[in-house]
């Protein structure tokens, strides 16, 4: 471009515009569709957070030819991220939310109160997408045109036509326009929500429905398989499973809005101050975090911590699981801390905050009472506290469902009311929670080591920092060969890897043993890890040698490895015909056949 070129014209970038469906629905879609269906039901998503509401109830309708469902998004939320991903993944045809708003449904079904939702042309009822209605949020409008339902920060309206703080959907600023209810059919889980309803907004009341909780009857039906769950995310006998939860808000657990921002300087010590074998960390964090930061971003903030052993879990998909299995859970007041305490998991509150909660919802109770975590103290300590004195409550889900186990009938009923059809014969259920993939712990982060060995027994610590417990043995350090800082390697006693035995990448365990031990002088031990019972160790002296659990044995490999190096380096040496060392750790003795390759 010379100087007498005019400069470039930037065109602003835009939304994609959304075309208008023809089919099924449309000015003419009679002409195209292949089934013309009795009912139209259209799911109304608000962001990904209401729409696993939304999920838990799509079973409902599955197996009935007369009923087509469409999906759309108001576009109202600030939280639009993963709205695309999770509308690929139903499959089912999205409409424009303009389109929407013109087009005659039989019911539509929200879990939030975003958008015009008042200008939709059918019934609709609307569900929690939490534990209740528990959260203020300033967000009501007592003008005339009630259609705007719009954060405090996005109203244009004076002061004098706002509310402070009412509690999100329950209350007249929610409920009403023009000063009359605009719902069909408001659904809650309990009476409580009910009392208090009567006592903000009794114009609603004869559009209430007690329906239970979808999402608690989910997990009540998969709490058999708990120890699926477990294996799933690789926790190991004897290990406990610590979820740390947060819920978005600056005041949250994630947050940095509170009285001080733990976070950073908390998740490393939690790797380091909890032993990698005797406890497994995973993190349950609110889409609207996930999403709202992005996943890429979530996954920057925590690389050290992930590198040291945390896993971070689906939000929509796996989360549920993951409380299943939980020993612990380390959150904040956000509704996931409520449902953990409702299956009778020890919970720990990082944040306390009440200033969001409705004051008489049971979870603000449930807040001002639980145990709270010293940031500043000893992690460990604090943990196995919990765990020791934890005592149930006589019926810790009291307030979160009136009905466990009977909301899929009680929504269907609902539903089919609402469309004036009658009800499918078959039983109304719900989908049971998925079985989540192997997700095993993977740490790169060196890992200090600290063994006692006596005899063939072994004991074993190894922790990000410096581990305290095995007092008065000896220590090593094992390096990942995936460790971030290539120095490390250079230092380590022992380097792990995990790898197929037969990946041709690597050339299997005995070139990539031999490899390592001439490239790190350092070196006494290279361990190559081939399942999650097994390894495959070379040592400096030369030997290679197969470590397999024995029975009962359930600790890590790479573990095994150490554990190998401590009681060679005390001395011991492999017969022809092999040996067994007894790896204490996590609270249990684990045999492990040593054989010489």
């Amino acid at each position: 471009m010379t100087s007498a070129d005019p400069p470039p014209i930037r065109v602003p970038r835009q939304a994609p515009i959304q075309v208008p469906l023809r089919v099924p629905v449309g000015a003419d879609a009679e002409r195209w569709v292949s089934r013309a269906a009795h009912r139209r039901v259209l799911l109304v998503v608000h962001n990904v957070t209401s729409a696993g509401r939304l999920l838990d109830v799509l079973p409902l309708f599955h197996d009935d030819f007369r009923v087509q469902l469409l999906v759309t998004s108001t576009g109202s939320s600030a939280f639009q991220g993963g709205i695309r991903e999770l509308f690929a993944e139903l499959e089912l045809p999205v409409v424009p939310w303009e389109q929407a708003l013109e087009t005659p449904v039989d019911l539509a079904v929200s879990a939030s109160f975003g958008g015009q939702l008042h200008a939709l042309r059918g019934k609709l009822t609307v569900l929690s997408h939490g534990v209740g209605y528990t959260k203020k949020l300033a967000a009501g409008c007592r003008m005339p045109d009630a259609g705007c339902r719009m954060p405090d920060a996005g109203c244009r309206m004076p002061d004098a036509g706002r509310v402070a703080e009412p509690t999100f959907g329950l209350s007249p600023e929610w409920l009403l326009a023009d000063g009359k209810p605009f719902v069909d059919g408001l659904v809650l889980s309990h009476p409580e929500q009910l009392e208090r309803l009567r006592r903000v907004c009794p114009e609603a009341e004869a559009a209430s429905v007690l329906a239970g909780d979808p999402c608690f009857d989910r997990m009540l039906a998969a709490r058999p398989h708990r120890e699926r769950f477990r294996r799933a995310l690789g926790v190991r006998r004897g290990q406990r499973l610590v979820v740390l939860n947060s819920t978005w808000n600056p005041e949250g657990f994630f947050g940095n809005g509170g009285d001080q921002d733990v976070l950073p300087s908390l998740l490393p010590r939690l790797t380091a101050d909890l032993p990698a074998d005797d406890y497994r960390l995973a993190a349950v964090l609110h889409p609207n975090i996930w999403y709202g930061h992005g996943p890429g971003q979530i996954r920057a903030w925590l690389d050290r911590a992930r590198r040291g052993g945390l896993t971070l879990i689906d939000p929509v998909h796996a989360w549920r699981q993951a409380l299943l299995a939980a020993d612990a859970v380390v959150g904040d007041f956000g509704a996931v801390s409520y449902y953990s305490a409702a299956l009778g998991t020890p919970v720990l509150l990082a944040s306390a905050a009440q200033d969001r909660l409705d004051p008489e919802a049971p979870l603000a109770a449930f807040v001002r009472d639980a145990p709270r975590l010293d940031p500043h103290g000893p992690l460990r300590d604090q943990v196995e506290e919990l765990l020791t004195r934890h005592r149930p409550a006589a019926d810790p889900a009291e307030f979160v469902s009136s009905a466990p186990g009977a909301s899929a009938a009680l929504l269907r009923r609902h539903f089919y009311a609402l469309m004036e059809l009658p009800e499918p014969e078959a039983p109304a259920l719900l989908e049971p929670l998925p079985l989540p993939p192997y997700t095993p712990a993977r740490r790169t982060a060196p890992l200090n080591v600290r063994t006692r060995v006596r005899g063939a027994e072994v004991r074993i610590e190894r922790t990000t920092g410096h581990p305290y417990d095995a007092v008065g043995g000896t220590t090593h350090l094992a390096v990942h060969e995936d460790t971030r800082d290539p120095g490390d390697l250079t230092h380590a006693d022992v380097i792990v890897r995990e790898g197929r035995p037969d990946d041709p990448r690597l050339g299997g365990p005995e070139e990539w043993t031999a490899e390592v031990l001439r490239r790190y002088p350092h070196c006494a031990l290279a361990a190559y890890v081939t399942g999650p019972d097994r390894c495959t160790v070379r040592t400096r002296g030369g030997e290679v040698l197969h470590l397999s659990a024995g029975p009962g044995a359930d600790a890590a490999p790479a573990a095994y490895a150490s554990a190998l190096y401590a009681w060679r380096a005390g001395g011991g040496t492999v017969p022809p015909g092999g040996t067994t060392l007894r790896v204490r750790t996590a609270g249990g003795v684990h045999p492990v056949t040593v054989a010489p390759a």
